[in-house]
């Protein structure tokens, strides 16, 4: 497994990320709390991307309702203290932890919410710390210096936005210094590539995209003039993409498995590749629903692309 430096944070990530989204409920919906992987189905896929050489494991306050982080808590008290010396850990907070409980990143709920992160985990800090959306009701200048306060206790090492746009961080650089930003970027989703990644690229920032598969559309889950898989993304939280509900994209996802097949890989491992190839990714948050989920992205770290090469898929998409 290859790392790299996040940005100027001096932290150093695998470039395959773990997501622990799915654990104990599927993200942040209250409406599935409790569903998603148990603690044991957790345990396991945790284990396989540590023997992967996976060190990054990244969450939420609000995955599961709690799950995800006390799932990783488990985990990580039956670990050796060589484990939890290496482990880099990034959680984030925004969302409710229950249907009509609290939510934003207001000062004081950012400092509860870390200290119950904290709690789950069974940790006295986390390297990564990220707000999860941006918020419109509170003052970001509120939200970056109680980033910075719990920097300065020494209870995260580094912070950065997700689901953030570009004006959100500009702002956020004048008010002080995230290290990264972690949104949705892929072959298929790319509005990134227009604000967010330059930016990154000229303050030296991370950048760690999620859902480099578009929810299951760049694996080849979804077919023309086929039903959607049961329990795909698409029948239980499809609003992100029902946009590429398109006989276009259905061409273009065709090309794409035909250059998969031409490099005799498969799409998922490919578009991983693609994703790795791009100067500004840092890593590639995924988000395993089994172990053997895992084969794909430890592929691609072998496969490198060339620029040239990189190029040529790109275009497929556009």
């Amino acid at each position: 497994m290859e790392h790299r430096f996040l940005g100027r944070s001096g932290i150093e990530v695998s470039r395959t990320i773990l997501g622990c989204g799915n654990f104990g409920g599927i993200g942040s919906s209250p409406a599935f709390f409790g569903a998603g992987e148990t603690e044991e189905e957790a345990h396991a896929i945790l284990d396989a991307a540590w023997a992967a050489g996976i060190t990054t494991f990244d969450t939420a306050d609000a995955y599961g309702g709690g799950r995800s982080e006390t799932y990783i808590g488990s985990w990580l008290r039956k670990q050796a203290p060589e484990v939890r010396d290496r482990l880099v850990l990034t959680t984030k907070t925004f969302n409710p932890m229950q249907a009509g409980a609290d939510h934003g990143l207001s000062r004081a709920r950012i400092h509860r919410q870390l200290d119950s992160s904290l709690a789950r985990l069974g940790v006295e800090h986390v390297q990564l710390y990220l707000a999860h959306e941006m918020d419109p009701e509170t003052p970001l200048e509120e939200t970056i210096e109680a980033f910075a306060g719990l920097a300065a206790a020494g209870k995260i090492r580094a912070y950065g936005g997700s689901n953030v746009d570009a004006a959100w961080l500009a702002q956020a650089l004048d008010l002080g210094r995230p290290d990264w930003v972690q949104n949705g970027y892929s072959l298929l989703e790319r509005e990134d590539e227009a604000g967010v990644i330059p930016a990154c690229a000229r303050e030296e920032l991370g950048y760690t995209p999620f859902s480099p598969l578009a929810g299951g559309w760049l694996a080849g889950r979804y077919r023309r003039g086929q039903p959607l898989p049961h329990g795909s993304r698409m029948t239980m939280r499809p609003e992100p993409y029902l946009h590429l509900q398109d006989d276009h994209v259905f061409d273009q996802l065709e090309a794409f498995e035909a250059a998969a097949r031409e490099r005799e890989t498969t799409p998922a491992a490919l578009a991983f590749a693609w994703l790795l190839a791009q100067p500004h990714v840092t890593a590639v948050v995924i988000g395993p629903r089994r172990p053997e989920h895992l084969e794909p992205a430890i592929e691609a770290i072998e496969l490198r692309l060339s620029p040239t090469e990189a190029a040529e898929i790109g275009r497929i998409f556009t």
